[in-house]
């Protein structure tokens, strides 16, 4: 998810917390692990800045994300509390946990994925049944906000009902999802989603040998092709790697590519990132 959305979710778990008989301090402490328990695990952005090998796309959301590391942050956040806000509290440790695993776990539902099971396992796990940016969360939890304006004693019980609804709308998304999944793996060989902006709206990117079909289905809308791409699978994808090793850690991190081979240029793409004519996911050198 998006910077904006986490720092909603922070937002929202402590104010679903009952406050009333906590003094400013605590609360401060409590509105810290909340919000920056919820950004913590994008911390390694900051490792582009001594990337000199091409890594980066596997960086971000890897070990950061790996649902092992979750206790780890939740214990900093807890001895911060201790020595800096002098709050000696066990449950700002579990709101922490609490936090990052929303966080690393949401991130698993977009296009992008996490690296959820590093250091065992490198492979980027990703649903697609959730945009990146997923305003029905925004929507939510501003309805939440703007209802309980006036009963901020029962504040934490709108926000409360806020989770369920949010929880409720990654599992409707999820299996429809897992239906337009299921009704075109039997005619592909590999299938990818992308879910659309729009609830119940979704990109399907099926491959098949060396053609790559982009479908846009739904709930309420027809199916449609919108692309037909061609990839070069006899390509020297070596020599590429050779050349670029930003271009060999995109095809470890995506699902499957595109293939170009052109005479001029030799590059993959990822085509879950393909809009009008291009990806912004590409790597490529020049012949």
């Amino acid at each position: 998810m998006d910077t904006i959305t986490h720092t909603l979710f922070g937002l929202s778990l402590y104010s679903s917390i009952h406050k009333d008989r906590m003094d400013r301090r605590t609360k401060r402490a409590y509105l810290f692990t909340a919000i920056g328990a919820s950004q913590i695990p994008d911390s390694d952005v900051i490792s582009q800045l001594w990337d000199s090998e091409g890594l980066y796309q596997m960086w971000h959301r890897g070990i950061t994300h790996s649902i092992f590391l979750t206790p780890i942050w939740a214990l900093l956040f807890y001895v911060v509390c201790r020595f800096v806000f002098k709050v000696r509290d066990r449950r700002l440790f579990f709101l922490g946990w609490l936090a990052v695993v929303i966080h690393d776990t949401s991130d698993l539902f977009n296009a992008w994925g996490t690296g959820y099971l590093e250091p065992f396992s490198q492979t980027r796990i990703t649903f697609g049944t959730i945009p990146i940016i997923d305003f029905v969360f925004w929507v939510i939890i501003g309805s939440c906000y703007y209802l309980s304006r006036k009963r901020v004693m029962k504040r934490p019980y709108y926000f409360r009902v806020a989770w369920v609804l949010m929880a409720l709308h990654v599992i409707l998304q999820s299996v429809q999802g897992y239906y337009f999944y299921q009704k075109y793996n039997q005619d592909y060989e590999q299938i990818a989603l992308s879910a659309g902006f729009i609830p119940t709206t979704f990109q399907v990117i099926a491959k098949q040998e060396g053609t790559v079909t982009i479908f846009q289905d739904g709930i309420f809308q027809p199916e449609k092709t919108q692309y037909v791409l061609q990839s070069k699978e006899d390509a020297d994808l070596d020599y590429l790697f050779s050349k670029s090793l930003k271009a060999k850690t995109l095809y470890q991190w995506s699902p499957f590519v595109v293939v170009i081979d052109d005479g001029k240029q030799l590059g993959i793409y990822d085509p879950r990132f393909y809009r009008n004519g291009q990806s912004f996911l590409y790597e490529y050198i020049t012949r």
